[in-house]
């Protein structure tokens, strides 16, 4: 039984339309600032009605949590062979990189997003940003294959823990214009080696507990 060819039309996007919206956008955001953004102009870029826009973004700030999912992905990404295996520091500065370098392209815009979150006259933005973060440490567990079990004191000291990292790693990235974000890079390496001593320190440290050795170290 001989396949049926899908044939597309040149210059049609099959881009699903919720994505192209969110880069629309962002390239619009690249010349006047997020906060001048219009999703009715986002619409007429993409030649679609603004009603359609609505089924799937009620406002901007959907549009921006469309964005930071790329962040999620990022870090839940297929891991480099062996992963499970690396130290816990070494997984957690990859699924983090990965994570900043998933807007290293945008990185002005992406820091826009945040401070209009952050806004002060912006309240209906607070409690779901402080959500968005804690969702961010969570999947950045996952990501990173760590072992203690969400609820358990050592897990409940990783997120605190994770939470300062991440912040204060994202403060050195908004400000970060160097080659490949070297210094980013090193911030968070001088951080991880120096929170990996006292971590050890924690019921269940070490970093390995519960991992299961390669077959042949043994």
């Amino acid at each position: 039984m001989s396949m049926i060819a899908v044939h597309h039309e040149p210059g049609i996007d099959a881009t699903p339309l919720a994505e192209r919206i969110v880069e629309e956008a962002v390239r619009q955001a690249e010349v006047l600032s997020w906060e001048g953004v219009r999703l009715t102009e986002v619409a007429t870029r993409l030649e679609v009605p603004v009603s359609r826009v609505l089924v799937d973004y009620r406002d901007l700030d959907a549009v921006a949590n469309a964005w930071f999912e790329r962040g999620w992905r990022a870090m839940l990404d297929e891991k480099p062979e062996g992963f499970s295996h690396w130290p816990e520091r070494a997984r957690l500065e990859h699924c983090l990189l990965a994570w900043f370098d998933a807007f290293a392209g945008h990185r002005r815009v992406t820091v826009e997003m945040l401070r209009t979150k952050a806004h002060l006259p912006h309240l209906h933005t607070w409690v779901p940003m402080a959500f968005d973060l804690s969702r961010t440490i969570q999947w950045l567990r996952e990501a990173a294959d760590l072992d203690a079990r969400y609820g358990t004191r050592r897990a409940q000291v990783e997120e605190v823990a994770l939470t300062t990292l991440f912040l204060a790693t994202l403060a050195v990235w908004a400000r970060d214009h160097s080659d490949g974000q070297a210094r980013t890079r090193r911030f968070l390496e001088k951080r991880l080696s120096q929170g990996e001593g006292w971590m050890k320190w924690m019921p269940g440290g070490g970093g390995e507990h519960g991992k299961v050795p390669p077959e042949g170290t043994l």
